[in-house]
């Protein structure tokens, strides 16, 4: 199929051009925004995300299953809350965007600024009924209504009071996201994730209460990091130490100190790798004598391919589970093992396609069981090779599909290289030789 440039015709997509014009959005500023003003905004989203993640949704069954349980550290938000639903809708209308560009559904240049305007207003409209198709199912199993709610109106009316606030929540999302990206710093989808993430490292290294419910002892200790060696190494003998407690230090979960190490390690990689770069040396075509450098940074993409893939794995479990469960009577697909194969009261697959695309749950469950067999329990049924498979597959599907989204990422940003070089040339600079 040609593209709208090739062929002179426009895309279809041009009949939702009123609609565009007239979606509400935050007004872009007219001039440069101070770093101040950035900081202000910033700071108030993050502030009112944080808030919103302690709101609890009104009229949901204390009985609950997230779906996203295996996701949050993506999806961010917090689960039962009106944030329940996190940046889920905003990346998967992204991802269904990039998707239909990318196979030549949709005939748009995004090298043409009235098609990538007509591209990103769309990609709002999208995301609007994201929210609203990623937050039906909530209701049906997963965020089920209260007794007393159901009582008050009925079932679809209970359902209806629980999607209205997801809708709610996804929208305030959508919005917050759209004002950090023209008033404030970065992304509003890096900052929320960013943010959760933070909250999990403080609270899994800091946390003082015990694992589970019932007093503190060396078979309940703490469930944070420091917390537990502390608790475990000033309540245990040195006999008992070496025969086991060293081993629930540093690597039984949660939260062992080997989990701490390798998110310092991490953390400290990714920083070297985001500020490494290569500068390209620039001279002006038409002044002698000026020259410039143009960077290049290694992680250029940044880590949204990551978060865009990770989000489409994430719907792909949503789904296998709705099919196993809710749409069990569905042809083919329904209760069908080998999409996805789920325990009761569980969102984690055990069997299945969506068993091989989930994210393995730290070295204890995959690493561990393959060199002592006291660790074999955590492999639920599953054969080491099976493992193996497991972690291979998910290797290199998410890799794959996070190079794909990349290069539609830096094509619909204008970071690709025709873009590059042309703001170069407009620039009156080019590279010599």
């Amino acid at each position: 199929m040609a593209k709208g440039d090739e062929s002179g015709e426009k895309s279809k997509l041009y009949v939702l051009k009123p609609l565009v014009e007239h979606w509400p959005a935050i007004k872009k500023p007219k001039g440069h925004v101070h770093f101040r003003q950035k900081i202000l905004w910033t700071g108030i989203c993050l502030i009112m995300y944080y808030v919103l993640t302690q709101v609890l949704l009104y009229g949901v069954n204390p009985e609950t299953l997230d779906m996203f349980a295996g996701y949050r550290a993506i999806i961010a938000g917090a689960s039962g809350s009106i944030m329940h639903l996190g940046i889920g809708p905003i990346v998967t209308g992204s991802i269904i965007m990039q998707l239909f560009v990318g196979a030549k559904i949709i005939k748009l240049d995004l090298q043409k600024s009235e098609d990538k305007a007509l591209y990103q207003g769309v990609q709002k409209v999208v995301i609007m009924l994201m929210i609203i198709v990623e937050a039906i199912p909530q209701v049906f199993g997963y965020l089920s209504p209260s007794h007393s709610l159901i009582n008050m109106l009925g079932g679809t009316g209970a359902r209806a009071v629980i999607i209205a606030q997801l809708f709610m929540g996804g929208f305030i999302v959508f919005w917050m996201d759209e004002l950090i990206s023209k008033w404030g710093i970065g992304s509003g989808v890096s900052l929320f994730i960013a943010a959760g993430v933070s909250e999990a490292i403080i609270t899994g290294t800091f946390n003082w209460f015990p694992q589970t419910s019932g007093a503190m002892s060396v078979t309940n200790p703490p469930a944070g990091t420091l917390p537990k060696t502390i608790y475990l190494i000033s309540n245990m003998s040195l006999g008992d130490l070496v025969g086991g407690g060293f081993e629930k230090i540093f690597i039984s979960p949660p939260n062992p100190i080997i989990a701490l190490i390798g998110t310092i390690v991490i953390f400290f990689g990714v920083v070297y790798a985001e500020s490494s770069k290569v500068e390209l040396p620039l001279t002006h075509a038409r002044v002698r004598g000026a020259r410039g450098r143009y960077p290049l940074r290694l992680m250029y993409a940044s880590n949204i391919p990551v978060i865009l893939m990770a989000a489409l794995l994430a719907n792909v479990n949503m789904f296998a589970l709705i099919f196993w469960g809710r749409l069990s009577n569905f042809p083919i697909l329904g209760h069908a093992w080998w999409l996805g194969k789920y325990m009761p009261g569980s969102t984690q697959p055990v069997a299945g396609l969506a068993w091989y695309l989930y994210s393995p749950r730290g070295l204890h469950t995959w690493l561990f069981p393959m060199i002592d067999p006291r660790y074999a329990g955590y492999l639920a049924g599953h054969a080491p090779w099976q493992m193996m498979l497991k972690i291979v597959v998910y290797g290199v599907v998410f890799i794959i599909g996070a190079i794909f989204f990349g290069k539609f990422w830096i094509e619909t940003t204008n970071m690709g290289p025709e873009a590059v070089a042309r703001q170069i040339e407009g620039s009156g600079m080019q590279i010599p030789g």
